[in-house]
């Protein structure tokens, strides 16, 4: 009897393609879509107005963006006041491929999602907020309410994941929407996925890829779960998690990873 085709390792780019071009900018997904990646993976933050944009920081990094000068957090600016930064100015000293694209805003995640038109590709959207600094976001649950109101404005249910440090947002978005996916984020320590599943009600468990190891990958798919790990951006890393048979991959070059998989005939 023949074996049933193994499911396709998922490529997401990581903020777009960080490796490549500026973090969360329309350049960076744009290039992300083009080399064809599966999901492009961002981060949110939540404007003075109550507008969802593109940002991993609640802060406008000074490595990259440049600004009118004032606060630099994006809670306390209005999404006009905003725009007003440049934050594909300079390019990541962290990234050597890295290229600047001056006059690059912050964009809306109204704006990303407007892409969606362009292929068939999915959204892996992070609720950057926490719960030691809440000044910084809305509460979880008007966090969660403004996300799935953009899912469904765009009509992206059955294409979008929600994800989260925070589960809170995770247990907001399942009674607000819970044909949502929603994965659980993990940076350290040894619970097992099914654990960290069950404590955050998530559906897909994304550590970071040197917590992850084939029975625990095992595991997890025993629970019905998927396994996403982050950030890994170097061949070695590839094949461990391979391997270990991750369902999926967060990388910042994403078009290395599709070359690499493709060279192992896994794409």
């Amino acid at each position: 009897m023949a074996l049933p085709a193994a499911q396709p390792i998922l490529v997401h780019g990581h903020r777009g393609a960080r490796a490549v071009l500026p973090e969360n900018t329309l350049p960076a997904f744009e290039y992300a879509i083009e080399i064809g990646a599966d999901v492009l993976e961002l981060d949110l933050a939540v404007t003075k107005d109550n507008v969802l944009v593109v940002s991993h920081d609640p802060t406008l990094n000074p490595k990259f963006c440049q600004g009118p000068g004032g606060s630099n957090v994006i809670r306390e600016l209005t999404l006009e006041e905003l725009r007003r930064w440049d934050c594909g100015a300079r390019a990541n000293p962290d990234f050597p491929k890295q290229k600047a694209v001056p006059g690059t805003p912050v964009p809306t995640l109204d704006e990303v999602f407007a892409l969606a038109r362009r292929g068939t590709f999915q959204f892996n959207v992070e609720t950057k907020i926490f719960k030691d600094k809440p000044w910084y976001t809305p509460p979880p649950e008007e966090f969660a309410k403004l996300l799935v109101d953009a899912i469904r404005r765009h009509k992206l249910e059955s294409r979008t994941i929600v994800q989260s440090f925070d589960y809170r947002t995770l247990h907001a978005v399942k009674k607000l929407a819970p044909e949502i996916r929603r994965s659980a984020l993990y940076a350290v320590g040894f619970k097992s996925f099914p654990a960290i599943a069950q404590e955050s009600e998530a559906t897909i468990v994304s550590p970071h890829h040197r917590l992850v190891t084939k029975k625990r990958v095992e595991a997890a798919h025993s629970a019905g779960l998927q396994v996403v790990p982050w950030t890994a951006n170097d061949p070695s890393d590839w094949e461990r998690l391979i391997a270990a048979g991750v369902d999926g991959i967060i990388t910042d070059d994403p078009a290395a990873l599709i070359q690499y998989l493709k060279s192992r005939n896994l794409r």
